[in-house]
């Protein structure tokens, strides 16, 4: 009787050991990071503060008027094989893009100026919602900044070759016209191929019996990108300034002699319904697309370590790229939509077409420049964000060590910049542009939400927290930018399939990683410090 008593007790202290596991298991997973903690650990850190107010505008203006303004607005207003396109409606799915920003702009303000650490998101969700979401988090921004890298290099290495084109006369043909497979992706390059009617296996050179397909513009551009990053985030800011000046006097140059052929038929689907041809289907479907225009201004929350009175400067940063850049698209939405009817829109150089539509061929030339200095400031500010969200998380002892180390002179973290790089070489071997482009807009959607609950828990459970700058307010704004953003993102489900099935998966590589590889390590790196103490 008393084995039997002793056994009970046993099974009874195994699985009150295994509750107790559990129970540890769990409440790690969902602790919280202080922000003091945070603000101390980016002190000792040691990243050089160099940005202003309106280095951060450039900033944000660089990552956002880019690959959007020159070949996204083109796919929304015309459509796309999945959704119908905005068409005249253009100008409306802007401006409810831009309404679904502001509202997350405003939190982001708010937590950049109260916690102006590298990290954007992915910090704002620890301090607020604890370990597990904030990985989360970081993996979607990842998704987010290293995906929208890799479809970007590749419209850049796109436009490059058009540009090339138009100095045919004085080049050589094997830079002008070189083979497909040192130009493109693998799967790009055997459809190209294929089209000439010939057999990619004997075009396409064979290592080991593995195909070679390389696209040489987007791995040069992105060696170069990486060389920028490293040398530091000031220089990278300078460079970014001056491509931001060329591209705004194009699209300046775009507006201006567009205005003087713009057909107001064009705007008009019938006199009942001007600027809605397709319905409100279109401006609501040409607003998910337009939103991958908007991708960049929270990269410049990711820079808040390397800003000087980030308090004040952050908000202005932010806000004010935000607003700069919804004026612009506005107002080429309307000239677009005015000079070329819906079905004569060109989704791949839109704007650029259009000029050589009524005879400005000389305009669409330096649209092509502008387009090629436009996305080179976006590749800029997307590898920088990518690497300062990579470096929190490594800080944070959910990644390697050796992630965290910066640079002796130049203080930036230059092994993760290479490694990112690589990553992005790596992935322009074989991602496919348009889908791409949909997997950030549900990450940077999911992100957006996130930081929209995450200003409505810190004012509840950290009210007395100093906020130099608060959403006005608030829940209502935040509560609306919820709404907008998981709203447009809910509805695009219904025409998105292949995205729609990629980013569930995604995710749960995160969650499978989070499990198997990086809790194990924060704990294990956590055991070593309480040693080392």
């Amino acid at each position: 009787m008393s084995i039997n008593n002793d056994d009970e007790l046993n099974i009874h202290l195994e699985e009150k050991a295994e509750l107790s596991g559990l129970s540890k298991f769990v409440k790690k997973m969902f602790t919280l990071k202080n922000p003091d903690n945070m603000l101390k650990q980016a002190q000792d850190a040691g990243l050089k503060k160099t940005l202003n107010a309106f280095d951060l505008i450039i900033l944000g203006v660089g990552a956002i008027i880019g690959s959007g303004i020159f070949t996204v607005v083109g796919i929304a207003a015309a459509g796309s094989q999945e959704a119908a396109g905005a068409g005249s409606g253009l100008v409306f799915s802007v401006l409810l893009a831009s309404l679904a920003c502001i509202f997350s702009a405003l939190c982001y303000s708010e937590f950049a100026s109260m916690i102006p650490v590298a990290g954007s998101a992915y910090l704002y969700t620890y301090a607020t919602m604890g370990e597990f979401m904030a990985w989360m988090i970081g993996w979607i921004l990842i998704l987010e900044y290293i995906v929208a890298y890799i479809a970007v290099v590749s419209a850049w290495s796109g436009y490059f070759m058009h540009f090339l084109k138009g100095f045919s006369n004085f080049l050589p043909d094997f830079i002008v016209n070189p083979p497909a497979y040192l130009i493109h992706d693998y799967t790009t390059a055997v459809r190209e191929i294929t089209s000439k009617g010939l057999n990619p296996d004997d075009v396409i050179p064979h290592i080991f019996g593995i195909p070679i397909s390389l696209d040489l513009p987007a791995i040069i551009i992105t060696l170069f990108i990486i060389a920028i990053l490293i040398k530091g985030i000031k220089e990278s800011t300078k460079m970014t300034g001056a491509l931001v000046i060329v591209k705004l006097g194009v699209i300046a140059l775009f507006i201006i002699t567009g205005l003087f052929y713009v057909k107001p038929e064009n705007w008009s689907a019938n006199w009942v319904t001007p600027f809605v041809p397709t319905g409100i289907s279109g401006i609501l479907m040409g607003a998910f697309i337009m939103f991958f225009a908007y991708i960049g201004f929270d990269a410049i929350a990711t820079a808040a370590e390397e800003t000087k009175n980030p308090q004040k400067n952050l908000p202005i940063g932010i806000i004010g790229s935000l607003l700069v850049c919804t004026i612009t698209y506005v107002l080429v939405a309307l000239v677009l939509t005015g000079v070329a009817p819906i079905d004569k829109i060109d989704i791949t150089a839109p704007i650029a077409s259009a000029m050589s539509m009524v005879g400005q061929n000389w305009v669409a030339g330096l649209i092509s420049i502008g387009a090629l200095t436009g996305i080179t400031s976006v590749l800029l500010v997307m590898m920088l964000a990518g690497t300062r969200i990579l470096y929190a998380m490594s800080r944070d002892n959910f990644l390697p060590k050796i992630l965290q180390k910066v640079h002796p002179k130049y203080k930036t973290p230059h092994i993760l910049t290479i490694f990112v790089g690589i990553i992005c070489i790596l992935g322009t071997l074989s991602l496919n542009i348009s889908v791409a482009a949909e997997l950030c807009n549900f990450g940077t959607f999911t992100s957006f939400i996130i930081v929209c609950v995450a200003v409505i828990i810190l004012r509840k459970i950290d009210p007395e927290r100093h906020r130099p700058f608060k959403v006005p307010f608030s829940p209502y704004l935040p509560a609306m930018g919820i709404i907008c953003c998981g709203g447009l993102m809910l509805y695009s489900t219904k025409f998105l399939k292949t995205s729609t099935t990629l980013f569930p998966i995604w995710i749960v590589m995160g969650i499978v990683l989070y499990f198997i590889y990086s809790y194990p390590q924060k704990r294990k790196l956590e055991g070593e410090s309480e040693k080392d103490v």
